[in-house]
């Protein structure tokens, strides 16, 4: 669990990417990735949570290449709920006797990750990868910079209640979500000059709440790591640029619902593309884009918005009128 020395030495520019957590929302950050590729904007350090684990492996494997950017696509867009909280008879009875942690197992999210990341151990990433644990008895939050790969993110990943903590190096480990830090803290400390935060967001057009035990403990846990992040994008030293790239919205795909994960990438792809354009990352306010709102008119939209997602061209005018305030971006 050490973390390199080597940081932003001889003040060298150094660019981080943070990535989130957020279940299936995960797929939100694809589009982003692909949007910041084409701008020719990478990363020299990636730290990552959850979700956003997955999707940092993977670039630290193969790279932020449009190829590669595609394959990352298409492994989610293959995926389904069964494929990473599998429900098991014996685990959800233990669960209800009190004699297991968890009502799944994270055996195959670690298996995705074996598959799929291209290296075994943390250390050997083609770009510098840290992902975000929690200890699960202090509540301090752990940086997991070597070792194997598929253990790290299954800790980062392990939302309590739905997978076991993960035993690494004598701490038992849960979602790095539940922790003090979102990442961004994380960056600085390993030296970056800019930080890009790519947040996978939270449903806030929902029309009612998740009916499972998965879906209401990540929709718990996607409300929390919101909150962290406006808190520390709100708080960054001065001497450090944080973009913040803005969630979609409206969003009302459950955080355990891996049915759409083709239109959140499009979607992320196209409000990316037209933020970036419109000057979006030089925008005062950046946490504004995080704000925590709800909509008036809570029908039933589908991943697919009724209305184009504009986020960087509303919330640029928003904030030139002064109308952005930490209520939550314009609808």
């Amino acid at each position: 669990m050490s973390s390199r020395t080597d940081h932003g030495a001889g003040g060298r520019e150094r660019t981080a990417f943070v990535l989130s957590g957020g279940g299936s929302l995960g797929a939100v950050q694809v589009g982003m990735l692909q949007a910041l590729g084409a701008s020719g904007v990478e990363p020299d350090v990636l730290i990552s949570t959850s979700a956003g684990a997955v999707n940092a492996t993977w670039l630290a494997g193969h790279g932020m290449g449009s190829d590669s950017l595609a394959e990352l696509a298409q492994l989610w867009q293959h995926l389904r709920r069964a494929d990473l909280f599998p429900l098991q008879l014996d685990r959800l009875i233990g669960a209800m006797l009190g004699r297991t942690p968890a009502i799944s197992s994270s055996d195959r999210l670690g298996q995705l990750v074996r598959t799929h990341a291209g290296f075994d151990d943390l250390a050997d990433a083609t770009v510098e990868t840290h992902l975000v644990a929690t200890n699960l008895l202090t509540g301090h939050s752990v940086l997991l910079s070597d070792g194997p790969v598929a253990t790290a993110v299954r800790a980062s990943a392990a939302v309590p209640g739905v997978y076991p903590p993960v035993l690494v190096d004598g701490e038992h480990l849960v979602d790095g979500g539940v922790g003090r830090h979102s990442g961004i803290d994380d960056a600085l400390s390993l030296g970056a000059t800019t930080v890009w935060v790519l947040p996978t967001g939270y449903p806030c057009a929902m029309p009612r709440p998740p009916r499972t035990a998965v879906g209401v403990a990540l929709q718990a846990l996607t409300l929390l790591i919101e909150e962290r992040l406006i808190t520390e994008v709100a708080n960054h030293p001065a001497t450090v640029t944080v973009k913040v790239l803005p969630p979609l919205c409206p969003l009302a795909v459950s955080a355990a619902d891996f049915a759409h994960a083709g239109e959140l990438i499009d979607r992320s792809r196209a409000a990316t593309s037209r933020w970036l354009a419109d000057g979006g990352p030089d925008l005062p306010g950046q946490e504004r884009f995080l704000a925590l709102h709800r909509h008036r008119d809570q029908g039933a939209p589908t991943a697919t918005a009724s209305r184009a997602d504009d986020s960087g061209g509303r919330l640029r005018r928003a904030v030139r009128r002064g109308a952005v305030g930490l209520a939550g971006p314009p609808e």
